[in-house]
């Protein structure tokens, strides 16, 4: 194993973002590497493994593209534990570590040339914006068909990324449909789950699809039954599991599900893959 896999590089935050209110508080953070050496090499669907100095170290999916003009990585964190709220804590200036990229990526080869349809819930859009803005870049959109996307949030406050909702709406071959859980004054969009609204809202019944989903356990198992009800092969579906990491590495032996550990040999699984696994995600 190479040294540097265990060595974090210091990065500069760069910019901070509040994306909601403090009742969920998730902030985007952009990240720029200190060393001098050229940026980061991932693929849409893997991980990081961060470290805030004297705190401690978490994995964090990438929510950027690997295109030719990302100069930055940018992650999005919400504040559940002793680790995020100290990164929370942090600011333009500071430093932080990075390993990785680790585990395995979105695939881009099965969903060439198809339509692609994300299904997303809260925080769960982080690591699909990576695909997302992969896929909707003006070098590589006619690669690709059309695209379908509806996001779940509990609350308008509670939007991701709402300064970037615009120009996913104005890609072309593209369709945005927003959802919250109640109804609230001024909100003109769904109100629903994700599950409930897949069938009326969007086009499922075309076979050269391939289905991303990423939210809660709960959320992404109702979306996959859901999806199977409609006659998806579950070969098509595909999600990231990331509970329990560690190391990044499947040294620790934290996040292993059977004979699998989702460090390595994911964070992404294929619905049917996840089928064969033992009932524990």
């Amino acid at each position: 194993m190479k040294v540097d896999n265990y060595l974090p590089r210091e990065a500069e935050i760069t910019k901070v973002v509040q994306e909601t209110g403090i009742n969920l508080n998730i902030k985007t953070f952009h990240l720029r590497f200190t060393d001098g050496e050229a940026m980061m090499e991932f693929q849409p669907g893997q991980f990081l493994m961060l470290t805030v100095y004297g705190v401690g170290e978490a994995p964090f999916g990438l929510a950027c593209a690997p295109t030719t003009d990302c100069q930055e990585i940018i992650i999005s964190v919400k504040e559940t534990g002793k680790v995020t709220s100290a990164l929370h804590e942090l600011q333009e200036g500071d430093s932080v570590g990075i390993r990785g990229p680790y585990g395995n990526s979105f695939p881009l080869e099965k969903t060439s040339g198809k339509d692609v349809v994300f299904i997303s819930g809260g925080i769960g859009l982080a690591p699909l914006r990576s695909l997302i803005d992969y896929v909707l870049h003006p070098d590589l959109r006619q690669d690709f068909g059309r695209v379908q996307m509806l996001q779940a949030f509990r609350s308008p406050e509670d939007m991701l990324y709402d300064y970037e909702q615009q120009r996913w709406e104005n890609s072309p071959g593209t369709t945005v449909k927003y959802t919250i859980d109640r109804p609230c004054e001024g909100w003109e969009h769904c109100v629903g789950f994700p599950h409930d609204l897949i069938d009326e809202e969007l086009d499922c019944q075309t076979e050269d699809t391939v289905y991303y989903t990423c939210g809660p356990p709960i959320m992404i198992k109702a979306v996959t039954n859901e999806l199977v009800n409609l006659g998806i092969d579950p070969e098509d579906i595909i999600t990231t599991l990331e509970m329990r990491m560690s190391c990044g590495l499947g040294k620790c032996g934290k996040c292993n599900i059977g004979h699998r550990y989702v460090c390595k040999d994911g964070p992404v699984y294929s619905y049917k893959e996840l089928l064969e696994m033992p009932d524990e995600f």
